[in-house]
């Protein structure tokens, strides 16, 4: 009977539809029938036990390590929002850039305790003086003083400093000087009075005595000041020392005299620039006494003696690198130049102790030059090791034209550390 009326689609209204039906035909205790046809009865699942029921709309709120997210939940009627609190810290509690701060503070609080558990001592004291390399004026303003330290690149193959790094420590120092004291001009080493009158300064004269030669590492202490010279030149001498002993390692006197440089010949000295330099003249120091420079043999005409063995190098030209700003080549590049003809043997087996250098003419960067070097002594040639060796040297264009005369002395080379007594030991040998 049910099947037919199902197939034949028999609902005369709306209130006979399966589902009226089915409230219809209640049980007597009220409830539904637990299956029903599924030809237009809808069949009604088993309730499962009220512990497992849930709203349909309701969730679990997610956690991200152990702390509740926000979870915005819809429903038709309202919103909700599961507001998200977080642990209250020390370092939540501090502004933004507090973080960079308190790092900081822990790496200096830790670096304090590593020191103070040091016993720290400076394995190099000389390093902490003179740390920029600045130099000061001592002596009641007349001399000033700079140090050196002697770096990898300044030292030949013997492992001691060459001449050229001394004499470029000395010229150094003779800026330092004029610029300490408030009397650089615009110009290279020129006051401001010979700058409006387009003066430099040129040697004229160098007379330099070695007693022993630095090595790498060694701190040297440079003094260096001026005296008058005459009616239109200036004396500037050197004291070199080693800074730990204060041994001399080096004394050196020169003679300066002004050139113009747009005429490129000698000047006398206007008194404008004598007010300016004359209070800085300390004439009562020489860096080189009377009896010494008279140990030192002048620049001759030896380097024509047949007697002597002749040396020659040619083809010597100045490069770009070797002009200042005065366009003039650098005086310790003419040192390079003359010992550029002496002969090996001496230069392996001796090491300079003396030199003379007579400054005649310059040259510009289109010059080219030769050396010529007369070596006079025991051995000529350098080749015995004990004996002393003086040379005269001469530095000329290929014209003919003298630029700079120099007489050089030898003495053999000395273990390091090992000292002389005089001046010249080879001589008294």
């Amino acid at each position: 009977m049910a099947g037919s009326v199902a197939a034949s689609g028999f609902f005369p209204n709306p209130g006979s539809s399966p589902a009226a039906l089915a409230r219809g035909s209640k049980n007597t205790t009220g409830d539904l029938p637990e299956t029903l046809s599924v030809r237009g009865i809808v069949a009604k699942p088993n309730t499962p036990p009220a512990s497992m029921q849930v709203k349909a709309r309701a969730q679990t709120l997610p956690k991200v390590n152990g702390s509740k997210v926000n979870l915005k939940t819809t429903n038709s009627d309202k919103d909700e929002t599961v507001p998200y609190t977080s642990s209250k810290t020390f370092y939540n509690q501090l502004p933004d850039w507090s973080m960079l701060l308190a790092a900081v503070t822990t790496i200096f609080l830790a670096a304090e305790k590593q020191w103070t558990m040091l016993d720290w001592k400076p394995k190099r004291p000389d390093m902490l003086v003179d740390t920029f390399g600045f130099g000061r004026i001592i002596q009641d303003g007349l001399v000033f003083r700079q140090n050196f330290l002697i770096r990898s690149y300044e030292i030949g193959a013997d492992r001691t400093a060459s001449i050229e790094t001394l004499m470029n420590h000395m010229q150094e120092t003779a800026l330092n000087h004029v610029k300490t004291a408030g009397l650089l001009g615009d110009g290279f080493g020129a006051t401001p009075e010979m700058s409006k009158r387009n003066l430099i300064w040129v040697v004229s004269k160098i007379q330099l005595l070695v007693e022993r030669y630095p090595s790498w590492e060694d701190m040297v202490q440079v003094d260096t000041w001026v005296a008058s010279a005459g009616k239109n030149g200036m004396r500037r001498d050197w004291h070199v020392r080693d800074y730990n002993s204060g041994q001399t390692i080096l004394r050196a006197t020169s003679v300066w005299v002004m050139l113009n440089k747009n005429t490129r010949r000698l000047s006398k000295m206007p008194d404008e620039v004598r007010g300016e330099i004359g209070p800085h003249f300390n004439n009562d120091r020489s860096a080189i006494t009377e009896e010494q420079g008279e140990k030192l043999a002048k620049p001759g005409n030896k380097v024509d003696d047949p007697a002597s063995k002749q040396f020659i190098r040619k083809g010597l030209t100045p490069k770009w690198g070797d002009l200042d700003v005065n366009q003039h080549v650098n005086n310790v590049k003419y040192i390079g130049w003359i010992l550029e003809s002496a002969p090996i043997s001496i230069l392996e087996k001796h090491e300079l102790a003396s030199m003379t250098l007579e400054y005649r003419k310059e040259c510009d960067r289109d010059s080219v030059l030769q050396s010529l070097t007369n070596v006079s002594g025991e051995c000529a040639d350098g080749s015995s090791p004990g004996s002393a060796i003086q040379c005269d040297h001469l530095l000329q264009l290929e014209s003919g034209a003298d630029v700079v005369k120099a007489h050089t002395k030898w003495r053999p080379k000395r273990a390091h550390g090992e000292g002389y007594t005089g001046l010249f030991p080879a001589e008294s040998a």
